[in-house]
Formats: structure tokens, C-alpha cells, sequence
């Protein structure tokens, strides 16, 4: 990336508002739930994901119940929010939000940071996926 590249990504970033994991209105355009797929395909064959603008990444997990709370104090040093999206059976469903600028590269570590977490707590990742503003990409 050029310097005026840079200079000119500075400005566009400090003209938006503010992405947040709350807002309304943000569409997925970027799923990967399948392991075998890599993050650079998911990306690649993405026609509404703008790569110039941050999103909401958002991995989906299932983790016991009573490991919920340390999977939340070990993300948050991240800035990682979990939420729960529902439990059944001692079994919490959840997603990690963290607003980012998307590439490659940042969604496969994310991966298998999220892959390798829950595993050590005895719940699975299972896949991802990306939000942004309508009208991006």
C-alpha cells in the first residue's frame, strides 16, 4: 500500500462512524463454516464484503455452560465480546464479536485461535462469519 493509499485510507476511516457489534441493520457478507474451505476462498468469492471498510467478525461457538466465563475473561483480553445466543442440555451456543478490518490472514488465525479455545474447554467452533454496513462492497 502506497503512502497516499494509507493517507487516503486514514481520512475515509475518521470521516465514518463508528462500527459497533450492536449496530442494527448489519448484513453477513462473508461466511466460512466449513474447515476445508480456506478464509482467502470465503473472502475471494465474497461480492458484497468491502474490504476497505471494518466489519463485525463473528465466530460461532459451542462451549459447556460452566466454561462460559472463562472463555469470556480469555477473549475479552482481545476485546473479543461473547454472547450467548442460547444453552440446551448444559450446552451454550455463542458468538465472539470484534469489529476489524477483514483479510485472510487475520480471519485464519482468528480461526484457529477460536478452533484451539474451544477444544481446550470441551466445545467446538464452529465457523464464521462477517457483518458490515448495507451497501458495502
Amino acid at each position: 500500500m502506497s503512502l497516499l493509499d494509507r493517507v487516503r485510507d486514514l481520512l475515509r476511516r475518521n470521516s465514518e462512524p463508528q462500527l459497533t457489534t450492536d449496530e442494527p441493520g448489519l448484513s453477513v457478507v462473508a461466511e466460512a463454516f466449513d474447515a476445508a474451505e480456506a478464509d482467502s476462498a470465503v473472502l475471494a468469492r465474497s461480492h458484497l464484503w468491502d474490504e476497505g471498510k471494518p466489519a463485525v467478525l463473528r465466530h460461532h461457538l459451542t462451549l459447556p455452560a460452566g466454561r462460559v466465563a472463562e472463555a469470556e475473561r480469555v477473549l475479552a483480553q482481545d476485546g473479543w465480546e461473547l454472547r450467548t445466543v442460547s444453552e440446551s442440555d448444559g450446552v451454550a451456543t455463542l458468538h465472539a464479536l470484534r469489529v476489524q478490518r477483514l483479510d485472510a490472514l487475520h480471519c485464519a488465525q482468528e480461526r484457529s485461535r477460536m478452533a484451539g479455545l474451544a477444544a481446550r474447554l470441551g466445545g467446538d467452533a464452529l465457523g464464521w462469519d462477517a457483518l458490515q454496513r448495507p451497501g458495502a462492497g
